[in-house]
């Protein structure tokens, strides 16, 4: 039997805490990563989250995590979640606001403008859902297990991508930092499929099983397109400027055009423009642009088949 005592574990000493202790305080003074109650407070992805279920129940009421709706009842519903999502998306945007307006010297009523944007995007989720409808059809339509229009909107995870990026890009738009990169992220947490919020997205657009789907920043996609899991959309290159630092904002992104098929693997890189009813096949690697109506595919793999001996 072991009778031998368990050892403590030993406390660190107190010099070097506080030796720590002011080491790590010293490394705070920029101000950078720091949230604290008497700086300029940025939001928390909680207060985000919130927020943006909020904004997916009313594109889609009794879908998220609010009970089902009635006739008789929806109106108080929507009019509730409306007031509500305008207060605290005006707090979230005034505080991003102030604290992006302290780091670059410029001086705004950031108050004004987070109500103005909040307004505007509000205004915009009318829009949003009628581009939604777009995309759930175009899930049912080409997914022959689909089995009806509910059940793409419950457990699609191309169609909560989708409805993400399309509230992350109403902010983007509007030049709203940090927020709407916080929401496509956690998107791509939820469902394996990473968006950009720059990225624009035309109607009726599907992402069929959708792990690995990446799309950048300045992508362009136009109507009735459809992705496969794991296809790219990427930069070929960073453009830099005179001093060797990255320019931002240039396109670097594929342009694809309406009615395009992407197959599964396939990765298209540049700012290149994939022509009208093109089809890129399966593991396709694509650095150039192609004309309307063009297929690409890969050579067949020389595959060899034996049979094992029985033993």
């Amino acid at each position: 039997m072991n009778t031998c005592p368990k050892k403590q574990p030993q406390s660190p000493d107190r010099a070097q805490i506080d030796d720590l202790v002011e080491r790590l305080c010293a490394s705070y003074a920029d101000g950078i990563g720091v949230n604290h109650s008497e700086g300029l407070n940025l939001p928390r992805e909680a207060e985000i989250l919130e927020l943006l279920h909020d904004l997916v129940e009313l594109i889609f009421p009794g879908f998220a995590e609010r009970e089902a709706e009635s006739a008789d009842t929806i109106r108080f519903s929507v009019g509730d979640l409306l007031i509500r999502s305008h207060h605290r998306l005006t707090d979230l945007l005034c505080r991003v606001f102030r604290y992006t307006c302290k780091t670059i010297s410029e001086n705004c009523d950031c108050k004004a403008k987070a109500a103005t944007v909040a307004g505007e995007v509000l205004a915009e989720l009318p829009v949003i859902r009628d581009v939604m409808k777009t995309d759930v059809q175009a899930a049912y339509e080409g997914d022959p297990a689909a089995r009806n229009k509910q059940e793409v909107i419950m457990s699609y995870p191309g169609l909560r991508a989708i409805t993400i990026h399309r509230i992350a890009h109403a902010l983007f738009t509007r030049k709203v930092p940090m927020i709407p990169r916080m929401m496509s992220e956690y998107a791509h947490r939820i469902t394996g499929i990473d968006i950009h919020p720059g990225a624009k997205i035309g109607r009726a657009f599907f992402i069929d099983h959708g792990t690995g789907v990446v799309i950048g920043e300045t992508a362009e996609i136009g109507d009735n397109v459809k992705l496969y899991q794991g296809v790219t959309l990427g930069a070929l290159s960073f453009p830099k400027d005179a001093c060797g630092m990255i320019i931002k904002g240039a396109k670097r992104h594929p342009t694809i055009e309406d009615d395009v098929t992407i197959y599964a693997g396939a990765t298209i890189l540049g700012a290149v423009v994939i022509g009208k009813g093109s089809v890129i096949g399966g593991n396709v690697w694509l650095t150039h642009s192609t004309e309307p109506g063009t297929r690409i595919t890969i050579a067949k793999p020389d595959l060899t088949s034996e049979k094992k001996p029985r033993p």
